[in-house]
């Protein structure tokens, strides 16, 4: 506990002396929100993979392919290919647009202060939603590694995110964010390699047509009511006294003290259920017992179109100097989220092996972080604190680029756009501080309630509704001119809406068969139907009669747009 509390403690004054020499040198509107525009792709890659790689990325991927197997493989594949998507229809038409935030394009592109409104609303749902499973990583962490409470956990992290960008704004949080890209690399990969070398195959083989089983006689105790699901028969020892659990369903209150065979099949945690090694290999699951092949496909376009509507990401783009700037930041950003996606899954194998205690409790999302202790001794101490430290790092640095997303909604885009748009640079730098208190306070309070998800379903809901939302806008107003300000409105407003209202339908009461798959994962419906939408009204409908130049604005090459009379909004 001492060396995570030593390595986090290092992590977090890394973080707070990046965030002062930002305060050094930010001092502008520009510098708060693009950062003056004067980020090279290279530091600007650092900083888009240190911000995307969240507490999805870290904690979350790990665990569900551990509980899910080859199914959950669909959200690193998305995570990054969204990227490539990105790089070819996105990044250099939106560099050249040149603006702070997408408000200010969806107003720019149809000359409309409630587009911006409208964008503006959909920016604070995505992220303060994104910015939840932040919030539980975090508690769940500081709950492992030092024993406080969750909600410790949520307050810690929340209030040092919302310092830090309170303080540096975007210039500050560039330097912070690049920082941890390589921290997080370095924190997965090094135990990884470890593990793989000096643990490498468990007592079974975890690709076999068998359950997994404890490879020891393990003691587990339960740390809430549960529901275990029991693959095969097997005998437990439940506080003192030998049971036979037959096949089906147990349930297991709080507190219970388990002792499981050597040997023994592993029961499962409710709703997941005992997977052998082949069904774990299968990338498609069964749709009884999960997506499907329906989910999958929903899944994929959420992750892959969603990343380019995801708020914090598409303001980075912003940043670069020029539209082939904005390219290079793009392929080198890709290279770089790839590379790192190579561990989780190594995670996952080992963690099936020798750590099945996470299966029984419903905590495989720890798996990341229980399995350096494997290593034993001092090794097996500080290879713990550095993937604790590692997954703090997740945390600080893309709740920050959320968090300067929903700052600057509130103060740039909503207040001293629409009420005070006579403010000076002191005042709107003012405002951006007070807003990011307030959006900080908001997910703190909403991390409070969100322990009983997966963190990485939260984040392919958050990556649904940016996929609704803004994916049709960008990809048609960058390059359709006959897109309405109509069109864009209502497409916008009935995919935001739609893919909110099936996540909300999913978190309040699930639904089972292909209505539940439907549901929680929307993508599939809502996308088509925001393009829909989109398409359909602006066809009845006359473009914006500055669409050509704006479109000549966006995809001229720069070094022409003088001679043609085009410059940027």
């Amino acid at each position: 506990m001492t060396a995570s509390l030593l390595l986090i403690g290092l992590v977090t004054a890394a973080t707070f002396l990046l965030g002062v020499y930002g305060v050094r040198i930010a001092r502008t509107t520009s510098d708060f929100f693009v950062a003056t525009r004067a980020v090279g792709p290279g530091w600007n890659a650092s900083a888009i993979a240190g911000e995307y790689l969240s507490a999805a990325s870290f904690l979350g991927i790990a665990g569900l392919v551990m509980k899910q197997g080859a199914a959950a493989m669909w959200y690193p594949f998305g995570y990054a290919a969204g990227y490539f998507i990105l790089l070819l229809f996105v990044a250099a038409p939106l560099r050249r647009f040149g603006a702070y935030t997408l408000p200010d394009f969806a107003e720019g592109r149809f000359r409309s202060r409630g587009m911006r409104r409208l964008a503006a609303v959909n920016v604070l749902l995505i992220g303060w939603f994104y910015l939840l499973p932040q919030m539980k990583g975090a508690g769940i962490t500081l709950e492992l590694i030092l024993g406080t409470p969750y909600w410790v956990g949520v307050v810690v992290v929340g209030s040092i995110v919302t310092l830090a960008v309170a303080l540096g704004g975007m210039k500050g949080i560039t330097y912070v964010q690049a920082f941890h890209y390589w921290v997080k690399l370095f924190a997965i990969s090094v135990p990884a390699t470890l593990l793989l070398a000096l643990v490498g195959g468990g007592p079974a083989d975890p690709f076999g047509d068998a359950l997994p089983t404890f490879a020891e006689v393990t003691a587990v105790e339960v740390p809430r009511d549960l529901t275990l699901n029991v693959g095969e028969s097997i005998t437990v020892v439940v506080d003192g006294v030998a049971r036979r659990w037959p096949e089906g369903n147990v349930d297991v209150a709080a507190g219970t003290e388990l002792l499981f065979p050597a040997g023994g099949a592993v029961p499962t945690a409710a709703p997941a259920e005992p997977l052998d090694g082949v069904s774990w290999t299968v990338p498609i699951e069964d749709s009884d017992r999960g997506l499907g092949l329906l989910g999958a496909i929903s899944l994929t376009i959420a992750t892959v179109l969603g990343t380019m509507g995801l708020p914090h990401i598409l303001v980075r783009f912003y940043t670069n100097r020029d539209a082939a700037s904005a390219r290079r930041t793009a392929v080198a950003t890709l290279v770089l989220v790839g590379g790192f996606y190579f561990f989780p899954w190594t995670y996952a194998v080992i963690g099936r092996m020798w750590s099945p205690e996470l299966y029984v409790r419903g905590e495989t999302e720890l798996v990341v972080l229980a399995l350096p202790a494997l290593l034993g001794g001092s090794l097996g101490t500080w290879m713990s604190a550095i993937v604790a430290a590692g997954a703090f790092s997740a945390f600080l640095s893309t709740s920050s680029g959320l968090l300067i997303s929903v700052a600057g909604a509130l103060s740039h885009d909503l207040y001293a756009e629409l009420v005070r748009p006579e403010a000076g640079t002191a005042r709107r730098v003012a405002y951006f501080r007070a807003s990011a208190v307030i959006g900080g306070a908001v997910a703190i309070g909403l991390g409070m309630l969100v322990r009983p998800f997966d963190i990485n379903v939260l984040v392919g809901w958050a990556f649904a509704i940016a996929a609704s939302a803004f994916c049709p806008l960008l990809l048609l107003g960058l390059w359709w001119r006959r897109l309405t300000r109509n069109g864009a409105a209502a497409g916008m407003a009935v995919g935001g809406l739609s893919a909110t209202t099936a996540i909300l339908i999913t978190m309040i009461s699930p639904r089972t068969g292909v209505l539940g798959a439907l549901l929680s994962q929307p993508a599939i419906v809502t996308v088509p139907l925001a393009f829909a939408v989109m398409i359909g009204i602006s066809w009845r409908g006359r473009p914006n009669r500055h669409a050509d130049r704006i479109l000549l604005m966006m995809h001229a090459p720069d070094e022409v747009k003088p001679l043609m009379g085009v410059g940027n909004t």
